[in-house]
């Protein structure tokens, strides 16, 4: 697949600490209740922390009570990419910022306490947050 952001692993590896390169260029995890996002509760927009490209909105996120920052939606459809996982053994939906195809996290669809059911769960580490003005 082709991005508006290309680069190669080395320029990656310069500009990303060697967690936000294991989760956003290897698919990696954060381990969970450890993200500085996890408990971010002011009005802002979370957006990837590769490109920068807008990703969410505070007004989706919600407490899922899974270890990690979880919206129900993305700022705009196309802002994510959606990719078949079936690595560990299962079938999962991997999320990857659309713009240079950076890993983000997973979606789920067992939110039903969301307006659509959905629970896009992050890694803080994959996200930069911009408090509104």
């Amino acid at each position: 697949m082709s991005y508006d952001v290309s680069k190669s692993d080395d320029e990656w590896r310069h500009e990303l600490a060697p967690e936000e390169f294991a989760v956003l260029r290897e698919a990696a995890t954060e381990r969970p209740w450890t993200g500085e996002l996890l408990d971010e509760k002011r009005e802002g927009i979370y957006r990837c922390k590769a490109c920068g490209q807008e990703l969410f909105r505070s007004d989706t996120k919600f407490d899922s009570h899974c270890g990690w920052p979880s919206f129900y939606a993305p700022k705009e459809s196309d802002s994510v990419e959606l990719i078949e996982d079936r690595s560990l053994g299962m079938l999962r939906t991997e999320v990857r910022c659309s713009n240079c195809g950076s890993h983000l996290g997973h979606l789920f669809n067992d939110a039903p306490q969301t307006p659509t059911g959905d629970r896009f769960c992050m890694n803080s580490v994959s996200l930069s947050f911009d408090e509104s003005a």
